[in-house]
């Protein structure tokens, strides 16, 4: 693939795109849902076989729940572009305008980035994602996944194509760098982040691994959508019901998710109240996570006094304290008090989400302000750091740097600022 030439292509069709309306471009993402449920059969037998090659090589089966599609997860991804499709275009709003004193007048506009490149792990649905998203905000996306959900996205992507031709909308507007299949096979990455001039933004999507390569090799600007090192912390006034369900939630239901709990903090007044209903909970999901107790649990020496003696309940090494498992592995931490909980979280954590579950009012305030995260949850699990959950239709991903983006990345995350200023010839003095 000649991404040179490639390129040239994404930067004209983004040229195209910030001069369409929002209703072309709302119809060629719903153009989109369509050709996509029509190639369901095609997309969906892709994918089986990504998932057949990913089982063959090893993959864990944590890592093959995001990789793998079915029928629900097909029905989601059209229904993301349905929602996203009708949101507010961004594009051309003006969130600030005035006029100074010598009478220019000046106004904020809202702009595409222009050519975005997505690099990403095995996890079809973001290509649909960055697609829609980018699509939306009038910018062009050169989408990079991993080889092992190749055969999905290059069914996924015909499928886009198809269904911008039936709308007459901007084909050019969406590639795909494929992994070379022999030598080096990340020099199309590296090509692409060092492409300063030809792609205005790069988004990594994925492991740690993945972000620490995109940050430390791109030339071009980089929006970080870090890995999930996430916490939740059981206050003392914490209802233990509640304790018990959010904790559950947050590490079963996709453990493989940026977003899972991969340590627990319990103060040492409620731990040996809330931590044996936890483990307890976990237990019924053995057969579904195929370990006994359901959940490895890797415990510091208080922990472990309360859970040891169960086959899943470990010592904790000092490698698991600030460790995303990505699996149906857990660490617990008993503290003693507020302080030492959101002291452990900011040295430990990845800016991420984490959460605390308290009665206390003052607590819960506390630890939102201090807590040094991009999403800081009182009460409710940190699953819900999502942009469908957000309503934002759906995200390129988490980020979890300070400037441009901050957690859940929707449309507004594409797009910058643009002064547009009006005079009467005006000069300055």
């Amino acid at each position: 693939m000649n991404l040179e030439a490639v390129c040239s292509r994404l930067r004209a069709a983004s040229d195209r795109l910030a001069q369409c309306t929002a209703d072309q471009k709302n119809r060629a993402l719903l153009a989109v849902g369509d050709a996509l449920n029509d190639s369901r059969k095609e997309i969906l037998a892709a994918n089986a076989r990504d998932v057949a090659q990913a089982r063959s090589g090893g993959m864990r089966e944590s890592l093959i729940a995001r990789l793998a599609l079915d029928d629900a997860g097909l029905d989601d991804i059209i229904a993301a572009i349905g929602k996203l499709a009708a949101q507010t275009d961004p594009i051309g709003e003006i969130p600030a305008g005035w006029t100074v004193p010598n009478g220019l007048q000046i106004r904020q506009v809202r702009v595409p980035l222009g050519v975005a490149a997505v690099i990403y792990e095995s996890r079809p649905n973001v290509t649909v994602d960055a697609f829609a998203l980018a699509y939306k905000s009038s910018n062009a996306v050169l989408l990079r996944g991993s080889s092992s959900a190749l055969e999905s996205n290059r069914t996924i992507v015909s499928a886009i194509r198809k269904g911008l031709s039936a709308a007459g909308g901007e084909t050019d507007a969406v590639a795909l760098s494929e992994p070379p299949v022999q030598g080096d096979t990340h020099a199309d990455v590296d090509w692409i982040l060092n492409a300063v001039g030809k792609i205005d933004v790069a988004l990594p999507r994925g492991g740690a691994a993945l972000i620490k390569r995109v940050v430390e090799t791109a030339r071009v600007p980089v929006i970080e959508t870090g890995s999930g090192v996430c916490h939740v912390y059981i206050d003392e006034t914490a209802n233990a019901a509640m304790a018990v369900a959010i904790a559950e939630n947050s590490k079963i239901q996709k453990p493989a998710a940026c977003n899972a709990l991969e340590c627990l903090l319990v103060h040492a007044s409620r731990a040996e109240e809330v931590l044996p209903p936890i483990k307890e909970a976990f237990e019924k999901y053995a057969d579904k996570t195929g370990r006994p107790g359901g959940v490895e649990i890797r415990c510091d020496e208080r922990s472990f006094a309360i859970l040891g003696g169960a086959e899943n309940v470990v010592r904790a090494t000092d490698t698991d304290w600030g460790f995303e498992f990505v699996d149906y592995i857990m660490a617990i931490r008993v503290v003693d008090s507020l302080d030492e909980a959101i002291g452990y979280i900011n040295t430990h954590n990845t800016k991420h989400s984490d959460a605390i579950i308290t009665e206390s009012r003052t607590n819960a305030r506390r630890f939102q302000q201090r807590v040094d995260s991009a999403c800081v949850y009182v009460n409710a699990s940190i699953r819900f750091t999502d942009g469908g959950e957000f309503g934002m239709g759906a995200e390129l991903g988490i980020s979890t740097q300070k400037l441009h983006a901050r957690g859940p990345m929707g449309i507004t995350a594409l797009t910058t600022i643009k002064y547009y200023i009006d005079g009467e010839g005006h000069v300055r003095p």
